[in-house]
């Protein structure tokens, strides 16, 4: 007979949220337009009206959140010569895991002339949250693509922090078939400890990361230029024709802040739900 902690375990593995989307788009006319969606599980993506010649797309998880065992897939292709942004209906909030870590991988691809936004409102980590997630971007030469991510470590606006868990995030980026960039950070263990060194966060509680290509000197400078008005730390580098922005700040308020000046100094227009 099995023991009631098996059975528990057995009916929580049961009810694990599993949701997929993969679509593809294409420019018509020099509009672009959706192509075949696919969708299963608890996750959707919505489109709004269309907005200029490009197309905005909102992911929704109608699971309500992500928790320990879930597995969430993004596969999507931008067409030759169309613009694609897409955002999220909210902040993802992730939490806490008793057992396997939540699994989130999305693949990104690019084709010439083609351009793609990803710029999803935060992700909050509950305390004793456990999430990987990996991106794998494909990029033809003449692409362009601006990805944007903030992590929040603990409903910081709720007075709560994350002490403990685990966040793994992997990040590989190929241009022309070349592999350009490759990373992979993982926190873990006393993750409340971790942050508050000086060489990783100093206190902070949220951090982010903007990856804009192509990207060389001249953005960078110009960025840099606003660089009296950010309120955590920002650093912006380019190297292997992309530029990268890293932010850290002590909560997700100030960083959303210097990320919107950051995107402002690319020429980014900002989803209507990121201004709300």
């Amino acid at each position: 007979m099995r023991s009631d902690v098996s059975v528990t375990s057995g009916v929580f593995e049961a009810n694990r949220a599993r949701g997929a989307v993969r679509f593809n788009v294409h420019a018509r006319d020099g509009v672009t337009r959706r192509g075949v969606l696919h969708e299963s599980g608890s996750l959707r993506v919505r489109f709004p009206s269309p907005e200029g010649e490009g197309l905005s797309g909102v992911f929704v998880n109608t699971a309500g959140g992500v928790a320990g065992g879930d597995s969430f897939d993004i596969n999507i292709t931008a067409g030759q010569g169309s613009r694609l942004t897409l955002t999220t209906a909210a902040a993802e909030k992730v939490y806490r895991a008793p057992g396997a870590a939540a699994q989130l991988s999305i693949a990104l691809k690019v084709d010439a002339g083609g351009h793609l936004s990803w710029l999803p409102q935060e992700t909050i980590l509950f305390d004793r949250a456990r999430v990987h997630r990996r991106f794998d971007i494909e990029l033809d030469d003449a692409a362009s693509l601006l990805l944007c991510e903030i992590v929040v470590f603990g409903r910081t606006a709720m007075g709560e922090r994350m002490e403990q868990g685990e966040f793994v995030d992997r990040w590989r980026l190929r241009r022309g078939g070349r592999l350009v960039f490759a990373e992979t950070i993982r926190l873990d263990g006393n993750i409340g400890a971790k942050l508050g060194r000086s060489a990783v966060a100093k206190g902070g509680a949220a951090i982010g990361t903007a990856l804009i290509v192509p990207g060389d000197e001249a953005l960078v400078e110009r960025i840099r230029e606003a660089s009296d008005s950010f309120s955590g730390e920002v650093g912006i580098s380019a190297w292997n024709g992309f530029a990268m922005a890293r932010f850290c700040a002590q909560d997700a308020a100030r960083l959303r802040v210097d990320m919107m000046t950051v995107l402002a100094r690319t020429g980014t227009a900002l989803p209507r739900l990121w201004l709300n």
